[in-house]
């Protein structure tokens, strides 16, 4: 059964009211919390290519990352819960998990389907909400993993056009 619906949903998920890379976080998380998405990344199996600037490396682990100098490249680490469905993890900060996403990548109730499941799973492993903002409108969500609902739901209301 689905989290969303398409039709429900779908006006959030337009490029141009949103932009194409829609920000998506975990607030008031931790190094413990990054370590626990890399494990469950793993564990899933979902294909990931970890890099810093143009070198891939293998994944390390989150404290090694999050302890880098504040002058290194900023890491990213790219993961693919679905063949064509595309997460890219940034390693800012500790306190805050944020990865985007490209709306053009999630079109239909498949694709919002394996989103809404990527947003649970991670949910669901670090007990805590998993929150999609439009891009550059940081802490305004949209929707995201409810932790006591255990699904993904709508938190803001679609414009009026």
């Amino acid at each position: 059964m689905s989290d969303l619906l398409w039709d429900d949903v779908e006006g959030f998920f337009d490029v141009g009211e949103m932009g194409s890379l829609p920000d998506v976080r975990v607030p008031g998380a931790s190094v413990e919390n990054w370590q626990a998405v890399l494990d469950l990344i793993s564990a899933s199996g979902w294909k990931c290519q970890y890099s810093e600037g143009e070198v891939v490396m293998p994944v390390p682990r989150a404290e090694t990352v999050l302890s880098r100098s504040a002058d290194a490249e900023c890491p990213n680490l790219r993961v693919w819960p679905a063949a064509e469905v595309l997460a890219i993890f940034r390693f800012h900060a500790a306190e805050e998990i944020d990865f985007d996403v490209d709306l053009r990548e999630l079109q239909g109730q498949q694709r919002l389907d394996v989103f809404c499941g990527f947003l649970r799973a991670i949910g669901r492993r670090l007990a805590k909400p998993v929150l999609m903002d439009p891009e550059g409108d940081c802490g305004h969500p949209v929707l995201g993993f409810d932790v006591e609902a255990d699904r993904v739901v709508l938190l803001a209301e679609l414009p009026v056009s």
